[in-house]
């Protein structure tokens, strides 16, 4: 029945090709072109957000003790995690280097034909994953801000957002390697002597645009509140109600999305010379 409901979820999650770096000419990539990718991320996570809103918090599906899973010893989210990577894998999802798995020991490898993807990113550096970081976060800190205490018993349902959630913010907050990649191929004489004297400070202030921070959070906000509007059929919006607080999203942004990008491009950097 389990197996069931991972190819269910399977055929609900979209496995799109995440080509969201765009070359203006050949192989040179821009930081606008980064930055309008980045933009379009913000509605998927917003929309992931309004999804999983939807479900209370459901803690069994969290529950690492879980017994009833025969061959898995884990909670159902990981269960679910663990087997939705492995076929997205054998599509050919983590050929892509946007993707980056939760799960990535022992992965099974793509068994169908798969873009030429060009390796813009540096090998050495490319293999940078934050995302037991990023499960922490979620389930720790990000869960009980905007979702309701109480358990409706949809926990495959309550799993599948968390998964699709959880991969939207981790694609963004990776995306910083690709960041890192660009900021560097265009200003190599800065970075290069920060990067062999191994001084995270000053590279975390090189990548630092405090005005640009300062725009992102102020537009998921606003984001979010026409998202999450609640709309009447003949267009009136019913008062200030909305499916997730703005603010909820302002501060994922602002506190966790933001900085957790920026220590991907500074531990990208630091590798990016070996």
């Amino acid at each position: 029945m389990l197996r069931i409901l991972v190819a269910f979820v399977m055929v609900a999650i979209c496995l799109e090709s995440y080509k969201t770096v765009k070359a203006e000419s050949g192989n040179e990539y821009t930081l606008e072109s980064a930055r309008t990718s980045l933009v379009r991320q913000e509605d998927t996570i917003i929309f992931g957000l309004i999804e999983r809103a939807r479900f209370p918090i459901n803690s069994p599906t969290y529950n690492q003790n879980n017994i009833s899973i025969p061959h898995f010893f884990g909670s159902l989210l990981d269960f679910l995690i663990n087997d939705t990577e492995a076929i997205q894998a054998k599509a050919g999802r983590y050929v892509n280097p946007e993707e980056n798995p939760f799960f990535p020991e022992n992965l099974p490898a793509s068994v169908v034909p798969h873009y030429p993807f060009p390796q813009f990113l540096h090998p050495a550096a490319a293999l940078i994953n934050i995302n037991k970081s990023i499960r922490k976060m979620y389930l720790d800190e990000l869960l009980p801000m905007f979702v309701a205490s109480g358990d409706d018993g949809n926990y495959a349902q309550t799993a599948a957002s968390d998964l699709s959630l959880l991969q939207a913010i981790s694609r963004r907050i990776h995306y910083g390697k690709f960041v890192a990649e660009v900021k560097f191929r265009e200003s190599r004489k800065d970075y290069e002597p920060l990067i062999r004297a191994k001084d995270r400070e000053a590279l975390m202030n090189l990548l630092t645009s405090k005005s640009v921070e300062e725009i992102v959070v102020k537009r998921v906000g606003k984001k979010a509140m026409v998202f999450g509007q609640e709309v009447s059929v003949d267009g009136d919006v019913k008062g200030n109600k909305y499916k997730v607080d703005p603010s909820v999203v302002s501060n994922l942004y602002q506190k966790w999305i933001i900085p957790l990008t920026k220590l991907v491009e500074v531990e990208y950097l630091l590798n990016r010379l070996n």
